[in-house]
């Protein structure tokens, strides 16, 4: 998800709606519920890495036809975020996820303006992104960078009826395929549910020993420089606890919208910071005296 990829989807759905019937316990992370989410991670990237060499379909979008496709681009055009529907399920891929539920989905935005250096450089700047993701992002830090791998912390709150924190920490890699096009991955190394945060009391569940909101969150971001600018899809996938027997009512509205909200700010969020930065560097160049 890095939350740049850094999202908390529809952990915050069961959230709401466990909490709201009252009826929110504690839910552990099985073993079996890790493994099927390992197995569905390790399918998925093998079709992104597969997709990657044959330079098929860099973008999702790409894959449209027709007037959906020509539709789809005018939205991008006119600064609007493009989201697919996420998909969430208790199997998904043929994987079946015991006690748990694989959350995914994926947009695109497109800033006019920018190269693939300015963003990749934005992108890469962990330590300011509280200020670029604001009020979701609470705290950030860049814990070691490597060339392009990156160890970094974030401090995640959402609130929508409830109120959830979490420490997080991710390993993100950036790798450049040619002039016009990258790609990055960031994988969770570490959630923990914050109990009472910013309270003299303040404690971290056990990883896997919560609420369940999220347990795990994998984010892949891919950039492609063209059309005077750059598009900038991401694809977030998290695992989060099972719907609790009898509040599928309460939850399963929730089950798209927290998903597809949380992934529109997060790409519109990082299209409004290139957006600043494009202006204020042609800002400084038509102050800069002509020789």
């Amino acid at each position: 998800m890095r939350r740049k990829a850094i999202l908390i989807v529809a952990c915050v759905a069961i959230a709401a709606g466990t909490r709201a019937a009252g009826t929110c316990g504690a839910a552990e992370l099985k073993a079996e519920t890790a493994a099927a989410f390992g197995a569905y991670m390790k399918a998925r990237e093998a079709r992104m890495d597969a997709d990657l060499r044959t330079g098929r379909d860099f973008l999702w979008i790409e894959g449209l036809h027709g007037e959906k496709r020509t539709k789809i681009y005018e939205e991008l055009r006119a600064g609007r975020a493009v989201i697919e529907n996420p998909r969430g399920s208790e199997a998904s891929d043929g994987i079946s996820v015991p006690g748990g539920l694989i959350h995914d989905g994926r947009g695109v935005v497109f800033v006019p303006g920018i190269s693939l250096a300015e963003t990749i450089a934005l992108l890469e700047d962990y330590n300011h992104d509280e200020k670029y993701y604001r009020p979701d992002v609470v705290r950030s830090k860049l814990l070691r960078r490597e060339g392009e791998d990156f160890r970094v912390y974030l401090r995640l709150k959402s609130k929508y009826v409830v109120t959830t924190v979490f420490d997080t920490e991710y390993d993100i890699r950036y790798m450049t395929l040619d002039a016009r096009h990258a790609y990055s991955r960031s994988r969770s190394t570490r959630i923990e549910e914050v109990e009472n945060a910013g309270q003299t009391d303040e404690y971290n569940d056990a990883p896997g020993n919560d609420h369940g909101f999220l347990w795990r969150l994998n984010s892949y971001w891919r950039f492609e420089q063209t059309d005077g600018g750059v598009y900038i899809q991401c694809e977030a996938i998290s695992l989060t606890r099972d719907v609790p027997e009898g509040l599928g009512w309460a939850v399963e509205p929730f089950l798209e919208k927290i998903p597809r909200e949380s992934l529109r700010f997060t790409l519109e969020a990082t299209q409004a910071a290139l957006r600043r930065k494009y202006l204020m560097t042609a800002e400084r160049k038509q102050s800069e005296p002509r020789q």
